[in-house]
């Protein structure tokens, strides 16, 4: 039930899984010359079966949210409508969800972090909408669906580079 929830939640603010198996995909695909990004999107899917990466998202989305509705206290309001950039807690969550595949994970997280690509980037950019916490959760679900991949495929060599 929880992942339909997630899924629901991230098409609401605009996030296909696709664009996350996209991001799984150009990650991979320098250290797996066979890999299919039906692969990438089972990876995805997989990462985000996980009640704690469920969680995680929900409560992001949340705050994203509240803060959009001007409904978080002073001076939390005030920092994420300013997306502060050493206002660390959003990606702090994300490493949560990364944490659960080991250095690798981490890694492309920092990549991804720096880089912005793809949906990432559209979501930082944000406009009116608030996605100070969805654009490193995106992250993080996309380096966490990577790294699951690196994992089961036995290969070390699977940072990004950048």
């Amino acid at each position: 039930m929880s992942y339909e929830v997630a899924e629901a939640q991230l098409l609401r603010r605009g996030v296909r899984l696709e664009e996350i198996a996209e991001i799984v995909y150009s990650l991979q695909l320098p250290y797996h010359k066979d890999l299919e990004l039906e692969q990438c999107m089972d990876s995805v899917k997989a990462v985000l079966q996980k009640r704690e990466v469920q969680y995680t998202l929900f409560t992001g989305i949340a705050l994203d949210e509240l803060a959009e509705q001007k409904m978080l206290p002073e001076p939390l309001q005030s920092i994420l409508e300013a997306d502060e950039p050493l206002y660390g807690v959003d990606e702090t969550m994300a490493l949560g969800i990364t944490s659960v595949f080991g250095m690798i994970g981490l890694t492309s997280f920092g990549y991804l972090d720096k880089v912005k690509p793809e949906i990432i980037g559209k979501l930082n950019n944000k406009g009116a909408d608030i996605h100070v916490f969805l654009d490193d959760l995106v992250a993080g679900l996309a380096a966490a669906a990577s790294a699951r991949i690196a994992h089961r495929s036995g290969n070390a060599a699977t940072y990004p580079s950048g």
